[in-house]
């Protein structure tokens, strides 16, 4: 199979698809690996060492979309990128549809394959290629935050975590999974005041034994969100629901009530946000203000680490990229449950029933597409 790997063009967005390791698995495997030029570079990965490890250079990124039988990305495309669709491309990154109609509505018009990392999901309802991305995400946000905090940043010119004699700030993290439990690790090493809310009473049971009562945990509902957000100097919303929208858990009005200065960090800002004045802000101009508050909403805030995503992206991908490419797509998806819940788009019709239904569109079985 030809794999393509174009370099990601969001802003801020170093990642990239493929490491060297991954290559050569590709190549011993006999498939044919093209890598557009300059690829790698914002991980530290020149061209030399993909070609090294059997990879083909591709000038640009026309060349490199149209060579490709399997397109591996990691940022969902672009609108500059649409163009490049065709109904024979197989496409496999992340891809967040739900809260992008117009990458929706452009895969629906060219007819692309496209498989979603972040619904490949286990039966233990674990999400493997999200997880490491969101375990990055999670240990940045604090630091984003901590960051965000400072008096010249906007914020309130608070230390994380105090000196001796002050108060250390207080996160709230919204959400206890793989990148709420992610944020706390380092919040509670940050040596800050933690406090995380979540539905699930068993997660929060392993939280506080893992913390041994370091870690304030409450059973998270409305009145309880409230209560923590208003005396927050930090909250990290980190609220998933597998393909679909992420509920808005932060309204403006309270958002109107909170602490001046306070900050915000959203981990769900690619699935449209927890909080409810989210909106998508980049590396270069991260944070913006409301009633008072400082928002941090980068929708990659992994692609500010690039050389360390990338490596955890394509440990995580790769099975899933061997087993594509050696038996085919259809193939590997009937031989693997967890691989075909990632189907989002297939033949002009929305795959996926979470992003259907927020798109209101009605969507293609999952057996059909695979008959």
């Amino acid at each position: 199979m030809k794999v393509a790997v174009p370099r990601e063009i969001k802003n801020n967005e170093f990642r990239v698809a493929i490491t060297p390791a991954g290559v050569h698995d590709l190549v011993t495997h006999g498939h044919e690996v093209l890598i557009e030029t300059g690829a790698g570079l914002g991980s530290s990965i020149g061209d030399d060492a993909y070609v090294a490890a059997g990879a083909s250079i591709a000038p640009d990124a026309a060349s490199t979309w149209s060579a490709a039988e399997l397109l591996l990305k990691v940022k969902e495309p672009v609108a500059s990128e649409y163009g490049y669709f065709r109904d024979d491309l197989l496409l496999f990154t992340y891809l967040h549809l739900a809260a992008e109609p117009e990458l929706t509505a452009a895969l629906l018009a060219a007819s692309v394959t496209a498989i979603a990392y972040e619904t490949v999901q286990l039966p233990s309802r674990a999400l493997p290629l999200l997880a490491p991305m969101s375990e990055v995400a999670g240990r940045l946000a604090p630091i984003v935050g901590a960051n965000a905090m400072l008096k010249p940043n906007g914020g309130p010119g608070l230390l994380v975590p105090g000196v001796p004699g002050t108060h250390p700030a207080k996160i709230v993290v919204l959400g206890g999974g793989v990148a709420g439990t992610s944020a706390v690790s380092v919040a509670v090493g940050l040596g800050a005041d933690v406090t995380v809310l979540d539905t699930n009473l068993q997660r929060l049971r392993e939280l506080d034994a893992l913390y041994a009562g370091r870690v304030k945990t409450i059973a998270s509902n409305s009145f309880e969100i409230e209560r923590a957000v208003l005396t927050a100097d930090m909250v990290i919303g980190s609220v998933l629901v597998p393909g679909a929208k992420a509920p808005k858990l932060v309204s403006n009005d309270l958002v109107s009530r909170m602490k001046p200065g306070s900050v915000l960090v959203d981990i769900a800002v690619d699935q449209g946000g927890c909080f409810a004045d989210t909106r998508a802000t980049t590396h270069a101009d991260p944070t913006f203000t409301v009633h008072g508050s400082l928002f941090y909403c980068v929708a990659n805030m992994p692609g500010a680490v690039p050389n360390t995503s990338t490596y955890a992206l394509t440990n995580a991908t790769m099975p899933y990229v061997r087993a594509i490419t050696n038996l085919g797509w259809k193939a590997a998806l009937r031989a693997d449950a967890a691989l075909a819940l990632g189907l989002n788009t297939f033949g002009g019709a929305v795959v996926n029933e979470p992003v259907a239904s927020a798109h209101g569109m009605t969507h293609l079985a999952l057996a059909d597409a695979l008959a």
